[in-house]
C-alpha cells in the first residue's frame, strides 16, 4: 500500500466515497455529508492498493500554527486490523510535523479510542454524539520532534 495525497478527480472521488461508506452511510446519512467547509484548505491522505484502490483515508487541517486536527480517518471495513490505519496515522503525523504542528487533536469514536491510545493519544474528555448514537472522545497528542 502507498499512502499519499489524492491527486486526480478519480482519486478524490474514491477518497470521498470511502469516507461516506465508512463514516456516514451506516447511519443513513446522504452523500455529501462526508464533506465540510475545511476540505478545501486541508491536507488529505489516502492509502492506495494497486488491486483494491483506495483502502484508507484521513485528513489533517491546521487549527493554528501549533495545533492540527485529524478528521475523517477510515479504513475499508474488510481490511481493518491489518496495519493500514497505523500506516495512515504515521503519514498524517509526519505531515503535521512538516507543517510545524506541535500538538494533534481529534474526536475519536468510542470504537477507535484504544487504537489512538496505543498510538500515544490521551483522552481529554467526552466530545459530541454523532447522529444521536456515536459517542466521541476528545483526544490529543504532543508530537515528538
Amino acid at each position: 500500500m502507498q499512502v499519499r495525497f489524492p491527486v486526480t478527480k478519480a482519486e478524490f472521488d474514491a477518497y470521498y466515497d470511502l469516507r461516506w461508506r465508512a463514516l456516514r452511510a451506516p447511519w443513513g446519512q446522504p452523500r455529501g455529508s462526508e464533506r465540510d467547509e475545511l476540505d478545501a484548505i486541508a491536507t488529505h491522505f489516502a492509502g492506495f492498493d494497486k488491486v483494491k484502490g483506495v483502502v484508507s483515508v484521513g485528513r489533517l487541517h491546521l487549527v493554528n500554527s501549533d495545533l492540527g486536527q485529524l478528521r475523517y480517518m477510515a479504513v475499508e471495513e474488510r481490511l481493518r486490523r491489518q496495519g493500514l490505519g497505523q500506516t495512515l496515522l504515521a503519514k498524517l503525523e509526519s505531515e503535521a510535523r512538516l507543517q510545524g504542528v506541535k500538538w494533534l487533536m481529534l474526536d475519536a469514536r468510542e470504537s477507535a479510542v484504544e487504537f489512538y491510545r496505543r498510538n500515544g493519544y490521551e483522552i481529554e474528555g467526552k466530545a459530541h454524539v454523532l447522529f444521536g448514537d456515536v459517542q466521541h472522545s476528545k483526544m490529543q497528542k504532543l508530537l515528538p520532534l
